[in-house]
């Protein structure tokens, strides 16, 4: 159940944080409820869109310890 909750914020700290709320694509609500459950314990660690794209792509691969350092060698030397 959600209920309604009343802050005392400084003016010029809520301008930011609805600047910031808009550029990430949340509510206020959702920021400070994210907010509050990272400061809990609770918050549940969401895949950002890149990441869930990614997950499984080398899923029943076989690539070996030996073939990353390979390139990282390649890339980077």
């Amino acid at each position: 159940m959600k209920s309604k909750l009343t802050l005392r914020i400084e003016e010029e700290l809520i301008e930011k944080i609805k600047k910031l709320s808009k550029e990430k694509g949340y509510s206020v609500s959702k920021l400070v409820e994210s907010y509050f459950k990272s400061l809990t314990g609770e918050e549940k660690k969401e895949l950002t869109p890149t990441v869930k794209k990614l997950k499984g792509l080398l899923k029943n691969k076989n690539i070996k310890e030996e073939d990353y350092k390979k390139h990282l060698q390649d890339k980077y030397l």
